[in-house]
């Protein structure tokens, strides 16, 4: 079941990801959100943050610097 829920998480896009931390943050300054609630979206939020992370850096990873002589290198 890990496996599935890892592929799921990969599958994600960044605009997905930022569509929910957007929908999440709404929710979270909506009135009457009881504080459990609250919480719970805030943990949500936490893991949402994490994937967007852990995204940006692997495509870090990938770009690569073209120097003053035409040479790549990697960023």
């Amino acid at each position: 079941m890990a496996d599935k829920i890892r592929s799921q998480e990969e599958e994600q896009s960044l605009e997905d990801l930022f569509g929910q931390l957007e929908d999440i943050i709404r929710k979270m300054e909506s009135d009457g959100i009881s504080l459990e609630d609250s919480f719970g979206l805030y943990h949500r939020g936490m893991d949402a943050l994490k994937q967007c992370n852990d995204k940006i850096d692997k495509v870090e990873k990938k770009m690569l610097i073209l120097d003053e002589e035409g040479e790549t290198h990697e960023f």
